[in-house]
């Protein structure tokens, strides 16, 4: 069984002892139940025991700790909200827009703080990012961007562009002809991140069940097979796994994402192309494609974002040769001289796409149910956050983060089958369709905006 979990990607397969801790002993009583032993639950049952040692935390977990999104990512720590600035301050005003941005910029901190406060060796390097663009449509956009970002009040500190040689001065990406950058972004291992954050709760008093399904959660509740756990505070923290719990199934959508990663590379490649700091690099297409330098010398990269299949659970087949090998296609693109490295690890996994695109964190106290997620990918840092959130939440705290935008916002439901299959699909070929004229007219996609706005983005 820890050969399975360590194939499921590059992290894993790095990540120390995958072995399964043990199962729900029979009904028990306890303070919060916290349903998912990914980033979300775990920084949940951290932030609630540090601030009461005396609260009886558990935390249910269907596999091992890690074993979904939060163990195969990118292993990006950014400071991207899955909302955009344009969009939050259309909808809530340019002052919220700006302290949620300010306060993803201190989530960054927070994660890199906790990692050395906890001695959590997750790799986590805070360097900054790079937006690369290769076509002048991409320019236009991120030059927008960052306009828009100076609008609301952030500098050149924190949002700017870069002419092609200064690019090449952090990254040399090839057909780059500039580039945005900031650096409020920082590379780990998420994988390690996670189970190193699960012995840091489990040493201080927080008891994960591992192997125990969730099958129905319920005021007072959480139903497994193995017994029920009695208690005041119920989280779901299920992300892309929402569906898996009766009565949550068209809450989130399963969407597909995939990764590679080469054998280490020689020092002459990274003498050619730089990358000293282990800086995130993305391009600006539609379907972008996401990469870190590892910590050993890799390049981790990935891209996807498809609904492979019908209905609402996940199917954890890694995906098609043709998959990754179009993912190596576009690490060869951006970067030539990659092209004769071996591809070691091969891995998929899922996001979880809400049907607005808009995270949510909240608590019903009326029934003791509470819930965080939706984050489109970009959930190592969010995950923080709404653990965070989550915390002030249950134990009735007044915080500037209880009342931004996110805290009990309400999902409209997914379509139900085959609509959901049949519009997430339509969705992903028009996005790589726009990505594809842009690139051979050198010209802005006129259709691209409509769609954009259709799905909420």
């Amino acid at each position: 069984m820890t050969e399975h979990y360590r194939s499921l990607s590059f992290w894993l397969d790095g990540a120390g002892d995958l072995s399964p801790r043990a199962s729900l002993p029979g009904d028990i009583d306890a303070d919060v139940a916290i349903i998912g032993a990914g980033l979300t639950g775990l920084w949940t049952a951290y932030y609630l025991i540090d601030a009461d040692p005396s609260l009886r935390v558990v935390v249910l977990e269907k596999e091992v700790a890690g074993f979904g999104s939060s163990g195969r990512n990118g292993g990006w720590c950014s400071a991207y909200f899955p909302v955009s600035r344009e969009t939050l301050a259309e909808q809530h005003g340019p002052a919220t827009a700006t302290a949620i941005q300010r306060a993803m910029f201190e989530t960054v901190d927070e994660v890199g703080r906790v990692c050395e406060a906890e001695s959590i060796a997750a790799d986590f390097v805070k360097s900054g990012a790079l937006g690369v663009c290769t076509n002048a449509p991409q320019a236009e956009r991120q030059r927008a961007a960052i306009a828009q970002a100076h609008s609301l009040g952030f500098t050149e500190d924190d949002y700017r562009w870069l002419s092609v040689d200064e690019a090449r001065e952090i990254v040399a990406v090839d057909g780059c002809i500039g580039a945005e950058w900031t650096p409020h972004n920082a590379t780990l291992d998420p994988a390690k991140l996670t189970r190193g954050l699960a012995r840091v709760v489990e040493a201080r008093g927080v008891r994960i069940y591992e192997g125990t399904e969730v099958t129905g959660i319920a005021p007072g509740k959480v139903r497994t097979p193995h017994g029920t756990v009695r208690c005041e505070i119920s989280v779901r923290a299920l992300e892309a796994y929402t569906a898996s719990v009766q009565g949550h199934e068209r809450l989130i959508s399963p969407l597909h994402i995939f990764m590679i990663a080469t054998e280490p590379l020689p020092a002459s490649f990274w003498a050619e192309v730089g990358w000293r700091n282990r800086e995130c690099v993305n391009d600006a297409r539609r379907m972008f494609s996401y990469a870190q330098r590892t910590a050993d010398d890799r390049i981790a990269l990935g891209a996807g974002g498809i609904s492979r299949h019908l209905g609402y659970a996940t199917d954890e087949r890694q995906g098609s040769g043709a998959v990754y090998e179009e993912i190596r296609r576009q690490m060869i693109a951006l970067w030539p001289g990659a092209a004769d490295a071996a591809i070691t690890h091969r891995w998929g996994g899922y996001i979880g796409i809400p049907r607005d695109w808009y995270p949510s964190v909240g608590l019903r106290r009326e029934t003791g149910l509470a819930w965080a997620g939706g984050y489109v990918g970009d959930g190592v840092p969010a995950s923080n956050l709404a653990g965070r959130t989550l915390r002030d939440l249950i134990m009735r705290r007044d915080s500037d983060i209880v009342r931004m935008p996110w805290v009990d916002h309400r999902w409209r439901l997914w379509e139900p089958e085959p609509l959901r299959w049949l519009g997430s699909t339509f969705v992903y070929r028009s996005m790589v369709h726009f990505d594809r004229v842009e690139d051979r007219t050198g010209r802005p996609s006129r259709a691209a905006p409509l769609v954009e706005r259709l799905i909420g983005r």
